[in-house]
């Protein structure tokens, strides 16, 4: 397993503000007898929490190195592969890609990215890191 996030505590407290309970930190998944995947809140982890028969899976990034596009990259091709692995053994979960405001502001809302988001159809949770809070839901 990878190390925690940067911001790992800061979204678990965040999805735990917003009603959310944590029922996974990290949620490990056996793929076969060699591959596992432990998804959580750090580059490879992932809190998995539910609310109201819903149930999620959250995958954090910091994206604090000076490449975000490289950190980008990363982060979506780990996303795809979590949301395959989910929809094999835990089908019932959604999936969700953790970014900073700051981050979603700067660079998440530029036109190209945002088209790579809605064509890989990837969800994301944007919060802030100070306050520890859910800023949006966007599916």
């Amino acid at each position: 397993m990878s190390a925690k996030d940067k911001f790992h505590e800061a979204v678990k407290t965040a999805l735990q503000k917003d009603g959310w309970v944590i029922t996974d930190d990290p949620l490990h998944l056996s793929i076969d007898r060699i591959t596992n995947m432990f998804i959580d809140l750090a580059a490879e982890k992932l809190i998995v929490a539910s609310r109201d028969n819903q149930k999620i899976a959250v995958e954090v990034k910091s994206f604090l190195s000076p490449s975000t596009l490289s950190e980008f990259h990363l982060a979506i091709g780990q996303f795809i592969n979590y949301r395959y692995a989910l929809e094999d053994y835990e089908p019932e979960r959604i999936l969700y890609l953790a970014v900073p405001r700051i981050t979603y502001e700067e660079f998440f809302t530029t036109k190209f990215i945002q088209s790579v988001i809605q064509r890989s159809q990837i969800n994301l949770l944007i919060f802030d890191p100070i306050k520890e809070e859910i800023v949006k839901w966007q599916s």
